[in-house]
Order: C-alpha cells, then structure tokens, then sequence
C-alpha cells in the first residue's frame, strides 16, 4: 500500500485507457485474482465495496429488488447492518435462536414451509457464518440447502469468519456473500460482495460502471491492494491453521483468566467458534464501568457488537439468547496480538471486578 501511495500513478483511475490507468486496472485484477483464490470462487464473482457493512446492503438490495414486496428471513443475532437493511426494503420475519446463538436449519425449513403455504417466497435469507458478538458458528451449509430446496436465495454474512476459518464460497452453495478486509489484518474500508455465477443483481451504487457495472464509484485502489496483501499472508500454507490455533491458544487463555473470577460466565458455543472472539458476563457489575477499568491498564475491550459504541441499547443478539445483555464483555484477538497481551488481561480483570463490587457495600 504504500509504494503505490508513494508512486506517481496515486490517484490513477482504472477505468481509463492512459498508461497510468491500465497500471491501476492490472494492480486492481491482481488483487481481485488474490482474494477470489483465498475464498474459492472465480475472480469475476468479486465486487470489491468499501466493507461488510456495504456489502451487505448491496446484497439485500439486489435480492429485494428481484423479488419487491416478498419478505426477508433473518435470525435475530444477525449484524444491524444486516437486519436494517431488510427492514428498509422488505418484510422481514425474525427467526429464533438457542442460549449459544445458533440457528436450527430446521427453524429456517419450517419458515420458508409457512410462506409457501401462504403463497410468498422470501427474497431472500440471511445466514451469518459466525456471530460477531459471541462467536457462535452457524450451521451455514444447512441453511443453504434447505433455502435451495425452497427455490430462495441466501446471504452469508461471512465478516467475522473469514480469515480465521477456511471459507470457499463455490463449495459453500450460498447465492451471496459478504467479507470485510479489517476483520483479518487489511485496512478498514475495504471489502467484497462474492456473487454467485450466473446471478444479476441491480447494484446499490449508481453511476459508474465499476466493477462489472455491479457498483457504482472509482475503486480504493490501495485498499484493494491492502485487501489482496492480507489474503496473499494467510494463503500460504499452513498461516490459516496456524493463526487461528495461536489465536484460539490465546482466547482460551482469557476465558479461563475469566472465569476463575467468580460469578463470570461463558456465552456462546465454547467449542463451536471462530478462534478470535470470545463473550463472557459479568455477574454484578455492569460491562461499562468494566471496560473503563480495564482501558485504564491499558487493555482495549468491548461489550456488545462493535458497532454499538454509540449505542444505549442493550445488544439485541444478547437479547435474542436470553442473555443479560448489561453485563457482558467481548474479548478478542488478532494479528498483531501477543501472549503478553493475554497475561496483562489476567492480571488486571480480577483487580478490576473485585475492585468495582467492592464499591457496591
């Protein structure tokens, strides 16, 4: 990324015929080949987009505008991004899940039964592939099956899998899917929205025609470049599993920091997770004053889905699992993360909790 921002053709556009913007249309293929490898598919069924959040909207969009007025399924842990976006152009039946955040493929068979005795079918189906607030992973390849059987398409929101698990679209069978290049180690602002072979979709961006006529807008081209090189690390052999154990060596090593506290529990599927994230509550305390706790030793954490800062509002996935949403507190770990990191955590967490409860008496 920064040699191309350091070079002369910066600000090239590579959607012209100019010496510089066939340098910046063959950096742009490059990378497209790169990320399509990563995930399984063919490179012309990568739309890159400034992230998740857009490509998801970008799918919905498309879907709801091939079917208008027939109704989105969603599970009530699914990203707001997701969950917005349908409520905005369809509606949308809200489908249940158990206390780790899992959907039941057959909850999703029984939805799309009762729309078909009712004479609708869905335009579409959302399936995260792992839930960015506890980490549950979600039976994804089910829900695709039964939503083909059906005859309805299926966005896999992908964002807080990818790059920690392996991935590939073409074998997964899903119609749509969304990836977000920061969720791995490549800059924010990046993303892609992997489209099936054979399907058209209006696009959300108008007025260019970028990317295939799929979306609208000059390309990142660092970005891009960035997306590619992050992909390119993690495709050599061997650097997925070995992340994703280091990660979950890690993860685990927080968890049981944690809960030697009494009165701290695990949320989600502890077996049954991507390796970077972990959620636990908090009995008797409240996340808030927990994060800034621990923010004054120097250790960043969350409570709820990232981007809920601004937010009152208890998180709706807690919700959806039963969960007090007021006391939980999410952990997770990445690239630049080190083992150093983790013992930092164990030494302050119990001070922190022990410290605030004792302001309760």
């Amino acid at each position: 990324m920064v040699q191309w921002l350091e070079g002369h053709v910066t600000a090239a556009d590579p959607g012209r015929v100019h010496t510089e913007g066939r340098i910046a249309r063959a950096v742009v293929e490059d990378a497209r080949d790169n990320v399509a490898a990563f995930f399984g598919t063919r490179p012309r069924q990568v739309v890159f987009t400034s992230g998740g959040t857009e490509a998801a909207n970008a799918a919905t969009w498309g879907a709801t505008r091939m079917s208008p007025g027939q109704p989105v399924l969603l599970a009530r842990v699914e990203h707001s991004c997701v969950g917005d976006a349908s409520r905005r152009l369809a509606p949308v039946i809200e489908l249940g899940v158990d206390r780790t955040g899992r959907l039941d493929p057959g909850t999703v068979e029984d939805a799309l039964r009762r729309c078909s005795e009712a004479g609708a079918r869905p335009a579409l189906v959302h399936c995260q592939a792992a839930n960015h607030e506890v980490g549950t992973v979600q039976p994804v390849h089910d829900v695709v099956e039964a939503c083909h059987r059906h005859g309805v398409l299926v966005h896999v929101d992908a964002c807080a899998l990818a790059g920690h698990l392996p991935l590939a679209f073409d074998e997964l069978g899903a119609d749509l899917l969304s990836v977000s290049a920061h969720k791995f180690g490549g800059p924010p602002g990046v993303g892609a929205l992997l489209v099936r072979r054979g399907l058209r979709l209006d696009p959300l961006l108008v007025g260019g025609e970028q990317e295939r006529a799929r979306r609208g807008g000059l390309e990142n081209v660092p970005a891009i470049i960035g997306f590619a090189a992050a992909t390119g690390a993690l495709a050599r052999p061997g650097a997925l599993e070995e992340e994703a154990e280091t990660a979950r060596r890690r993860t685990e090593a927080l968890l049981a920091a944690a809960t030697s506290v009494d009165g701290v529990e695990v949320v989600g599927d502890r077996g049954h997770r991507v390796p970077q994230l972990v959620c636990v509550t908090v009995g008797g305390v409240e996340a808030e004053p927990v994060l800034l706790g621990l923010d004054q030793r120097g250790i960043a954490a969350h409570s709820g889905s990232s981007c809920s800062s601004e937010s009152l509002a208890p998180s709706p996935v807690l919700e959806a699992m039963g969960v007090d949403a007021e006391h939980s507190l999410r952990l997770s770990v990445g690239w630049s993360s080190s083992d150093d990191d983790v013992t930092a955590f164990a030494d302050a967490f119990g001070d922190v909790v022990a410290g605030l409860r004792g302001l309760r008496g």
